[in-house]
């Protein structure tokens, strides 16, 4: 593991809930009538009431996605965080999607512990060609003061398919040795859809020293399988309402799900 992920996690195999924002200022899907506040502020204290080991703040409700996000939607982030810092208890993160820049800037402005993004590849995807450039990327978040700032890149990107054919494990294993992550994240094809197993177990097996977490799709019957192959997960759909990605933190379900964990953690 680097120094930066045992710095923020630990030894412990993180599990990491998502309080998804409702879709900000400048998104088609925004609703000024939503307090969106409120509605972060009940997700994040559900998710630490259960325990979750972190938490990650993301924008998945901005549909139609894009690569160059709206200045005033990360504006819109970094204040919902800043009013919400107080009540933080654990470790955080953020991602805003899709864009590496305006993710680590947020990172950078709002002390986030780590972020998460599309750092490496090229892809063909629903927003267009995808290229993401983890160089500049990491060079902007050492120039914000924030090389503690652990990196978790996604591998294997929802909505969208790889370009370079090589097998995912051997770019995992090239992106570890070229752009140097905190984590390797693999993923389903889309928000909430699980990764395969033996995806995991593959980019695991080349990467035995790096932290390999499980980045969609983990659910309740499932988290104790994730977590024997990976070394944490991220969880988001599997702890709302009715198991919807748009819906609430359910309470009950994220008590659930964190007491599966610790019986899977032994």
């Amino acid at each position: 593991m680097t120094e930066n992920f045992t710095r923020v996690f630990g030894a412990t195999k993180p599990v990491i809930g998502m309080v998804h924002i409702g879709a900000l200022p400048g998104s088609p899907l925004h609703d000024p009538s939503l307090d969106l506040l409120a509605a972060a502020r009940a997700d994040l204290l559900a998710l630490q009431a259960a325990g979750f080991d972190a938490v990650m703040f993301g924008n998945e409700n901005d549909r139609p996605y894009e690569f160059d996000v709206d200045t005033a939607s990360v504006a819109t982030m970094a204040a919902l965080i800043g009013a919400l810092k107080s009540e933080i208890t654990v470790p955080f993160g953020v991602n805003v999607l899709w864009d590496p820049m305006s993710s680590v800037a947020l990172g950078a402005a709002t002390g986030a512990a780590f972020v998460r993004e599309i750092f490496t590849g090229t892809y063909a995807s629903d927003m267009g060609p995808w290229t993401p450039d983890a160089g500049k990327a990491m060079r902007y978040r050492n120039r914000l003061g924030r090389s503690d700032m652990a990196m978790l890149y996604n591998v294997s990107a929802e909505f969208a398919h790889s370009l370079d054919q090589r097998p995912l494990a051997d770019r995992a294993r090239s992106a570890v040795f070229s752009s140097i992550p905190d984590a390797v994240l693999v993923s389903g094809q889309i928000t909430g859809e699980a990764a395969a197993l033996p995806d995991l177990e593959a980019v695991k097996a080349v990467l035995p020293d790096m932290a390999v977490m499980a980045n969609t799709g983990v659910k309740h019957d499932t988290v104790a399988d994730v977590l024997a192959i990976a070394d944490g997960c991220i969880v988001g759909s599997s702890l709302k309402v009715d198991g919807d990605t748009w819906n609430p933190i359910d309470p009950e379900r994220a008590h659930d799900f964190m007491k599966r964990v610790r019986h899977a953690r032994g």
